[in-house]
Parts: C-alpha cells; structure tokens; sequence
C-alpha cells in the first residue's frame, strides 16, 4: 500500500508593495536608457547611409540593408584588427595580474623600511591623468626603439595602480592563520603565495583580470599614438580609420562601433558574477 505524498497548500500570491513597483519601474527605466543607443545604433547600422542622415529620424529601417556592414568588411583589414586587440588586452592583462598580485601581497604582508612611502607612491599613480603621461610616454617608447611594435603598445599599459590597491585590500583580508600553518608545515613564502593565497583570491583575480581587459580593448589613445603600421592597428583605430576615409559614414560608423564592442558584451554577459562577485571579495563596495 502506498502513501499519497502530501499536497504542498499555495496560499494566494502576494500583492506588490508600492516599494516594489517603484523599484522595478525605475529599474526598467534605467535599463531601457542604458539599451536605448544600442538598439539605436544596432537599428542604424541596417540602414542605407541616406535613410540614416534623414530628419526626423525612425527608429526602424524603411529598406533593410546590409551595405554599411558589407563595406565594413571589404574595406576594413578586420581579422588583423581583431588579432591585435586580442593578442594586446591578452598580453596587457596577464602582466597586470602577475605585478599587481605580487604587489598587492608583498604590501599587504611584508614589513620592510619604507613601505609606506612606496605605497603612497604607487596609490599617487590614481590621480595621474594617462593623457598627460602620453608624450614622456612616447619618447620613452621611441627612444627604446619599440614604436611599430606589439611590446610599445603593452609595456605603457601594465601600470596597475588601482589593480594593485584591488589586490591589496583583499590581501589583507585573507586570514594570516592560514599561512602561518603553512609556515609552520615548512612552506615557504613563494609556495603559500602559489598554492593558498592565490586560490583564495580567485574572485578579485577575475575582476581584475576582466577590468584590464575591457580597459585595454578600449584604448584608443595610446594605440593611435605610438603604432603608424596599418597592420599592427587595433581595432577602434582600425574603425576609426574606415571613418575618416570616407567622412562620417553614420551606418558604418555603427556597424563598426557594434563590431568593436562585440567581445566586450560578451565579456560582460558571460562573466558578471565573477565581476561582482569580485568587487564584493575586495571590501572596496562599502567604500
């Protein structure tokens, strides 16, 4: 003989608070304005270059074509773009993590004579504005022979100072009981960093891994300043070079803006939890 299992009784449904209404009203407000000039520039970009100068504008296309990102891709060396964008934020993110790591933890856990006055040194690094380092910058670059080249374009990006401030906050959260039962064990300071604290600190790394990233596929400046090689272009300047040949083309001045901010979107889509999962690990959310 068997038991019926037991019914689970719903009671009725909840009504919404006004808290609640007002909540999800702002915060779909807030997201249709964020979406807003991507559908914008997504609509766009499928439009003839004389339906998308036309006053007033519509937001849907009259006549659906894909001329602005035909000529995109016949006129643009986008395979070569993409390569080197790829292959700097990969390059400019693995360096960030491996010197703001090991920065990060010998602040955090090291005492040595002067420690507080190279910290402050590091942290004066925040309030440099990258634009006005762009000419020392450059003469560096030109006087060491590495303009035109793959390591001009990195080395002046992997300044981490924020990324370092990121790991040192989370750094001295990490309980020191931890590594003292390692010390205690006989592991050294480079095996406790490897095989503890690193795992730890898993979270922060993928945050600030992900912020490097985004922050070198971006750049603009500094790219354009010190590559003149069409062939080692990233691609904002590569876009940006498509633009000016052929005056401010709005369809494919959206075709390529979409193009370039593909990556980041996905970027963001698949990895949002480790990002915020990231910044709370840090202690910097409550700052």
């Amino acid at each position: 003989m068997t038991t019926a299992a037991p019914r689970t009784r719903v009671g009725p449904r909840k009504a919404w608070t006004t808290g609640q209404i007002v909540l999800t009203l702002l915060g779909t407000t807030v997201s249709a304005v964020f979406l807003a000039p991507l559908a914008w520039a997504l609509s766009t970009s499928w439009k003839s270059e004389t339906e998308a100068v036309e006053v007033p504008p519509h937001w849907l296309p009259e006549d659906w074509t894909g001329q602005a990102w035909t000529t995109l891709l016949e006129t643009g060396n986008l395979t070569n773009w993409f390569v080197n964008s790829l292959v700097v934020s990969v390059c400019v993110t693995a360096v960030v993590l491996l010197v703001s790591a090991l920065a990060g933890y010998g602040f955090a856990r090291t005492e040595f004579r002067g420690r507080g006055v190279l910290l402050g040194v590091v942290m004066a690094g925040l309030m440099v504005s990258p634009a006005v380092l762009g000419v020392p910058l450059f003469t560096t670059v030109q006087q060491l022979g590495m303009v035109d080249t793959y390591w001009g374009m990195i080395l002046p990006q992997c300044a981490p100072a924020a990324m370092v401030y990121i790991l040192y906050k989370f750094f001295q959260g990490v309980p020191r009981e931890l590594e003292e039962a390692a010390f205690i064990d006989g592991a050294g300071r480079w095996r406790v960093f490897f095989t503890i604290v690193l795992p730890l600190s898993r979270p922060s790394l993928a945050a600030v891994g992900i912020f490097t990233f985004i922050s070198s596929w971006n750049n603009f400046l500094w790219p354009y300043m010190v590559t003149n090689d069409p062939d080692l272009m990233t691609m904002p300047n590569g876009i940006a070079t498509v633009m000016n040949s052929y005056g401010i083309q709005w369809a494919q001045l959206m075709a390529g803006g979409l193009m370039a901010g593909l990556p980041l979107i996905i970027v963001f889509v698949f990895f949002q939890r480790q990002i915020v999962a990231g910044v709370a690990h840090t202690g910097l959310a409550g700052q």
